[in-house]
């Protein structure tokens, strides 16, 4: 009976040891070295910007703003492009800071099917008249008075900004301001061109 318990214990023993070496084992194997890791110039370029990315496809909210020059832009009857929209505010410094950096990358963009939307969610639409008569801003201006749109996106706080792929998904988003006229930048807007 003593040498029944010491085979059991012994074997138990075993099978213990057997367990711990294989997760130590496990735990030690290398990681793949992180030169063989390679991304393409769009997952590149949201690292660098610091953008979030939906793990899946998913459409883009349609919706339709009135802009400063009297006319609506329809987020849908720009399929084909890349759509970049940026929620912003006069009373907000780091919107009115990143506009200009937003200018130069729909200069250098435009001609590749970029287009670019900024939605005021200023409460008085008369009040961004004097901001935008100080800059000489080319992209689209809209307006969201009531905060629809912006609430539609989710956002919480500005600037926010989203960037809209060829086929109408959200492609990326950044919350908080970026150097958008950056090397990435332009990488990703390129990329998502092809």
């Amino acid at each position: 009976m003593r040498r029944g318990r010491l085979a059991i214990g012994l074997a138990a023993l075993i099978a213990v040891t057997a367990i711990a070496v294989t997760a130590v084992m496990r735990s030690r194997s290398p990681a793949p070295p992180a030169d063989r890791v390679t991304f393409g110039p769009v997952e590149t370029a949201i690292k660098e910007l610091d953008l979030l990315q939906p793990s899946q496809p998913k459409p883009a909210e349609d919706f339709t703003v009135p802009t400063t020059r009297g006319r609506t832009f329809r987020l849908s009857e720009q399929r084909g492009k890349i759509v970049f929209i940026n929620f912003w505010a006069t009373w907000c410094p780091p919107c009115r800071e990143e506009m200009p950096a937003m200018e130069r990358l729909y200069e250098r963009t435009k001609h590749t099917g970029v287009e670019m939307l900024a939605i005021s969610v200023d409460a008085d639409p008369a009040s961004i008249t004097p901001f935008l008569g100080e800059q000489p801003f080319t992209f689209t201006v809209g307006l969201d008075p009531k905060m629809s749109v912006a609430n539609t996106y989710g956002v919480r706080g500005l600037p926010a900004s989203f960037i809209v792929d060829r086929e109408g998904n959200l492609a990326a988003v950044a919350l908080g301001p970026r150097a958008w006229d950056s090397p990435a930048s332009q990488a990703l807007m390129g990329g998502l061109g092809r």
